[in-house]
């Protein structure tokens, strides 16, 4: 059909060109939100974890080197005295590795709902290691399940 003089309006082939573009831009833009809202659930963990490791280093500097045990979240909480969400956390545990110098947290991860399956049951660890000056350095340890795109960085 042909237009006359003066007639205003998009053609089909420019609707179909922005409709192309928004599409593409879509494909892009979906998964780097998904990546970033599973990461910013994660904060909560990590940021929990950051809480046990600090009570941890306090018992262990006011108990003359000696880590707590601590099997559950219910232990941590009155041992430590530290609050741990559940909402985020299904379980966490805090224990001496290996040997004297090495302490463990870990916390295994509740996705909430079924946009982020990836961390649903997974398993993030910090390591403690006790220095020659008597100091903790805690580090995120490799023996995490959680996918290395997801895990907190040092």
């Amino acid at each position: 059909m042909l237009r006359k003089r003066g007639q205003k309006g998009f053609t089909l082939i420019e609707l179909l060109i922005v409709i192309a573009i928004i599409g593409i831009l879509a494909a892009i833009a979906i998964p780097m939100y998904r990546a970033q809202t599973i990461k910013a659930r994660l904060t909560e963990v990590s940021n929990s974890i950051s809480h046990v490791a600090s009570a941890v280093a306090a018992y262990y500097q006011e108990n003359t080197s000696i880590w707590p045990n601590c099997p559950n979240i219910g232990f941590i909480q009155t041992s430590l005295g530290v609050y741990v969400p559940q909402r985020r956390i299904q379980a966490m545990v805090a224990t001496q590795g290996a040997n004297a110098t090495v302490f463990n947290i870990s916390a295994t991860i509740t996705a909430i709902s079924s946009t982020a399956p990836v961390i649903d049951g997974k398993t993030v660890v910090l390591r403690g290691l006790v220095n020659a000056d008597g100091a903790i350095t805690w580090n995120w340890d490799n023996t995490s399940t959680l996918d290395p795109a997801y895990r907190p960085k040092d």
